[in-house]
Order: C-alpha cells, then structure tokens, then sequence
C-alpha cells in the first residue's frame, strides 16, 4: 500500500516494542522485532542458512510457512494475531526497538548517516519527512524502489527487500519518490575508456550482426533480461544496453526500432524515458561511441 504522511501523528506514545509495532501495524506498516543492536533476530533451526528455502516473498521465493520471525525483512507483517502470537512473544521480551519494511509500507527511507550527508540531501534532494537518527537523518518518500547500501558516501536506500527502524513519524510532508533518488541506485560507470576498434570479418564478407536471425536473437533476449529482471531494475537495464551496444553499436546495425523495442522493455518495468534515454548515452559513453 501506500503509506499517508500522517502516519503515527496524534498518537499516544508507547512504552514497549510490542505496542509500538501494533500500533504501526495499524496504519499499513509491516513490523518485526529487533534485538540487541538494532539487528533482526536470527533464523530458528529449521531455517538455519535458508535450509527451509525461504519465504515466498523473498527475492528467491521459497516455500517457507515458519510461524517465528525469521527471514528478517521477510518476517515483517501487519497482522496483528501474528505480532501477538507466541512464537513472537519471546522475541518481543528481548526486543530494544521495532523494525519495519519500508517497501511494504510503499515508502523509500534515504539513510542519512552523518552531518555531510544531510547537508548533500539538502542541496540536492526534494525536501520530504525527516527522522532524527542516532548519527544523521531518515528522509522518507512515497514510492518503493531497490535497496541499496553505499550510494554515496554516508547514504543507503532501504526500501524494497529491507528494513529500517522505527524512530518516530518525524516532520514535515512527505513527498513522491523522486527521480533524483532513484538515480542513485544506478552505477555509472567510473570513467570514459579510449574508444574500441570493430575488428571487419577478413575478406571484406557482410557483417554478421546484420544477419536478421543473429540481430533478432540478440534484440530478443536483451527484452527477454529486463522483462525478467525482479530487484535492481536501474542496473539491470544499464547492463543490457551496455552489452547489445557492445555486439551491436559499432557496425551500424541497430535500428531506430531496435532501440525503441529495448525502451519500451524497460519502461514496461518502470522505467521513465529519462531513465532510458540517460542509461543507453552512459552505456554509449563506457564505449566510447
């Protein structure tokens, strides 16, 4: 769902985790206890080093019907039998704090860790909800994206597949996901290499990218990959692009329509036309094309 701005304002303060995370849990947000250092607890016996094969909601979705908290994020629930359950009262009499998952609460929190990162966020940033932090800030958007930890220095994305802690509603109006943020997610690459030379097949013979079958296949299955893809979408269709531009970009073989089938693939996956636009010139820019 996606989560109001009013989340946990006007609301009596509580003095235990458990009240805390039902009370969050009443407003959309999926909860989980968390232990000595601010950490998940760990998996019981049976899920052990994902023996169990995982929750069905993780990224490699599993079987996993474990009534405990384990699986960290993947724990995370807004059901309140579950929160007051048994196999979660144990937990809750150890717990410091209370955890949540940010994507499924349809929120992105930018991590802010220290007074260098806050100051980028300002000058950078839309201004939405903060959160003191322990050491710097949470700036919280309405939207879910990928979790990524050092985006920068001092900076993690927790949203989807992710958890945060729970530190209060903070102030202000919490705004839409930028695209700023998202960008942040996307690793450029580090610097401009000197341009590559297309070896020409000997005897001067017709390249053999511009037989239909080899194109097609390759166009093919560059669409198949970003279709596909279920967490890192940004990277995954920089990725692609890097590498058709790589069997196909020097030898005149791309078409406008060719390009256009990879857009469309990427915005079918959520991409903006920015997005794509800026990802094909960084992957043309690695190239040196």
């Amino acid at each position: 769902m996606t989560q109001r701005a009013s989340f946990g304002e006007g609301r009596s303060a509580q003095t235990t985790p458990s009240c805390t995370a039902l009370e969050l849990a009443s407003v959309g947000m999926p909860v989980l206890p968390l232990r000595q250092g601010k950490v998940p607890f760990g998996n019981c016996r049976a899920c052990a080093k994902n023996a169990c094969g995982g929750r069905p909601n993780m990224k490699n979705a599993g079987p996993c019907q474990c009534p405990g908290i384990c699986h960290a994020w993947a724990a995370a629930t807004t059901d309140p039998d579950v929160i007051t359950s048994p196999a979660w009262a144990a937990a809750w009499r150890q717990a410091v704090c209370v955890g949540y998952h940010p994507g499924g609460a349809g929120l992105t929190v930018v991590d802010l860790d220290n007074p260098a990162a806050i100051t980028w966020a300002r000058e950078t940033l839309p201004a939405t909800r903060t959160v003191p932090t322990t050491r710097g800030q949470h700036w919280l958007y309405q939207g879910v994206m990928p979790s990524h930890n050092a985006v920068r220095p001092g900076v993690d994305i927790k949203s989807a597949m992710a958890y945060a802690r729970w530190l209060g509603p903070g102030t202000g109006a919490m705004t839409a996901l930028p695209e700023a943020v998202r960008a942040l997610a996307v690793k450029e690459p580090p610097a401009r290499p000197a341009p590559q030379t297309l070896a020409v097949p000997a005897g001067g013979g017709e390249c053999r990218h511009r037989t239909p079958t080899y194109l097609e296949r390759g166009i093919a299955m560059a669409e198949q990959r970003i279709s596909e893809a279920r967490s890192a979408i940004h990277a995954t269709v920089y990725r692609t692009f890097l590498a058709v531009l790589s069997a196909h970009g020097r030898c005149g073989c791309l078409t406008d329509d060719h390009i256009a089938r990879l857009f469309t693939a990427a915005q079918a996956k959520g991409e903006s036309p920015r997005h794509c636009t800026d990802a094909w010139a960084n992957a043309r820019t690695r190239l040196g094309l």
